[in-house]
């Protein structure tokens, strides 16, 4: 192939996509969507202050919740530019260096995330086998360490890609089916062999969420033989009730994830916009029905919410 065809590295741009068909509502569209964010943000924003100002909600639990709340906030963040940008100025160019961080940022707290709700399954296992040594057990020192872990290994795991990325030249439509950049997508702008970042990729899946969601499913298994080992109804009933706000959470969040890993590797036929609807739901929802559905369960929390707006 001629280098003329070749897209220059620090000159070349990628589109990103809003709703295609429906750009003369972009602006209409672009209403929701600021909502959201701002509801995600605020809420996220209110329990991290919540947990962090009050010291009766300094426990496993909380803490827990705060990690998840960071997460939510760094992915709303990391894709507030563009979305937005695009809805509200129709600026749908995106250089490749920048589109190379934010994918960095959107792989790595996504991995987080998944790891931070394994995290909280442990916790909800550890809270209903052996209540009496749960603090003792899930020491605030220990979770730090955990979430250090974890956090560590996404980051490492994801910190190769915008450099597997770089090495590519990009002589291909330039066109995302995204209003954000994402490894699986922008790999396949490359007019090179993608082998080793397919096999990457691929491999990152199963090592991160993959092993995160088996081990999630085997806590509630454990979790479930506990419980129905417990003589009273109604404390069956109460210890399932703590786990329905992380169930909630871990749905959301895989069902979107895994559904959008599955249209980007074997869904070349399915809608466009079906993959594009679930791209919105994958960075949208999460974060904002996080802090919404903890905030509803968990009388304690709420309480200290409405004590601080009350105010």
């Amino acid at each position: 192939m001629s280098a003329v065809n070749y897209t220059n590295f620090n000159s070349a741009v990628f589109l990103l996509t809003g709703i295609p068909g429906q750009e003369d509502v972009h602006l209409w569209i672009s209403i929701p969507f600021c909502l959201m964010y701002v509801t995600s943000i605020v809420g996220n924003s209110v329990i991290l202050f919540i947990v962090k100002t009050d010291p009766s909600l300094h426990e496993p639990m909380y803490i827990f919740l705060s990690m998840l709340a960071t997460t939510d906030l760094g992915l709303s963040i990391a894709t507030i530019p563009t979305i937005l940008g695009i809805f509200l100025f129709n600026s749908r160019e995106i250089s490749l260096s920048a589109c190379f961080a934010q994918l960095f940022f959107i792989h790595s707290f996504s991995f987080i995330e998944s790891s931070v709700l394994l995290l909280m399954a442990f916790d909800r296992f550890v809270a209903i086998r052996d209540p009496l040594r749960y603090a003792s057990i899930l020491t605030p020192p220990r979770i730090a360490k955990m979430g250090l872990v974890f956090m560590l290994r996404s980051v490492v795991l994801i910190f190769p890609l915008p450099f597997l990325l770089k090495r590519f030249q990009y002589c291909r439509a330039n066109v995302l089916s995204h209003s954000y950049c994402l490894h699986q997508e922008v790999m396949k702008m490359a007019c090179s062999d993608i082998t080793v970042n397919s096999i990457y990729g691929l491999f990152i899946i199963v090592f991160t969420v993959g092993l995160d969601s088996l081990f999630i499913f085997l806590s509630y298994v454990m979790i479930l033989k506990t419980v129905l080992s417990i003589a009273s109804r109604a404390e069956r009933l109460r210890a399932l009730n703590t786990c329905v706000s992380h169930l909630c959470a871990v749905l959301v969040f895989y069902t979107s994830l895994i559904s959008l890993a599955l249209i980007h590797r074997f869904g070349n036929s399915s809608s466009h916009l079906l993959q594009i609807f679930v791209g919105y739901v994958y960075m949208l929802v999460p974060p904002l029905i996080n802090p919404i559905v903890y905030s509803m369960k968990s009388k304690h929390l709420r309480a200290r919410i409405i004590k601080v707006f009350v105010k």
